[in-house]
């Protein structure tokens, strides 16, 4: 009897013979590359061994997965990354929907929000809410991207603070993911109070465990693209001073 010998089979055959405890070293070798690196003096000296946020190869990506999401083609996407089920956020959506019982209403500045990616993450709570108006301050390009693909009643992106407030009301303020990507983060906080928001919702930011700040340069594993950019790692108590 004539056996035929695909590459898949021949693939799980070569694979069914290696030791678990193989594909478990490999497996710690390739988590070691990616994450937080290095101890860096200055935000200057991380940047100049980074590739940086602003790259057209990022913003295409998100763009790419951001549409499948608006579109339908998609349940969930963060970091350009697609998901076939939406990982929520408790306490962030819980922030947003007491805001919005407390004022009938909800008007939220997504500070580096991307496309939209947490407003689309929630909008099926957003859906029931009488108004909505979600704005994202985001770099040049991703607005740019933003007001071409993305924008309509509810949803609007600025290229800054001052242009974004003259034109919403300061309810609630959202830093997802976005400050440990900002140069001097203490000084956006400053500046962030002089607003007077209701609310300061602070979600997915990185904290050392020596409750020190250090700069760090965090590398992105390639499955969601190629990048490495600087980041902090904060002190908890110097936050939670401000």
């Amino acid at each position: 009897m004539l056996i035929k010998i695909t590459k898949q089979t021949l693939k799980i055959f070569i694979k069914s013979l290696i030791p678990p405890i193989i594909f478990f070293m490999l497996n710690k070798i390739r988590i070691k590359k990616y994450g937080w690196k290095g101890e860096y003096k200055t935000w200057a000296q991380a940047k100049n061994d980074s590739t940086g946020y602003d790259t057209n190869t990022i913003l295409q990506a998100v763009k790419e997965s951001s549409l499948k999401v608006k579109n339908g083609q998609a349940i969930y996407e963060r970091d350009s990354v697609l998901y076939d089920e939406i990982h929520y956020s408790w306490p962030l959506l819980a922030s947003i929907l007491l805001c919005a019982t407390k004022n009938g209403k909800l008007n939220v500045v997504d500070f580096g929000g991307s496309l939209g990616s947490t407003y689309f993450q929630n909008k099926k709570f957003l859906d029931k809410i009488n108004k909505v108006d979600w704005s994202v301050i985001e770099q040049k390009h991703f607005v740019d991207t933003g007001n071409e693909e993305f924008e309509d009643e509810r949803l609007h992106f600025y290229h800054d603070f001052k242009t974004c407030m003259k034109e919403q009301k300061n309810d609630i303020i959202l830093l997802s993911s976005v400050l440990q990507y900002i140069e001097k983060p203490y000084i956006l906080l400053d500046n962030i109070l002089q607003y007077n928001f209701e609310y300061i919702v602070i979600d997915k930011t990185p904290f050392s465990l020596d409750n020190e700040d250090h700069i760090k340069l965090q590398v992105v594993s390639p499955n969601i693209y190629e990048a490495c950019y600087p980041s902090w790692l904060f002190s908890e108590k110097s936050l939670y001073i401000i």
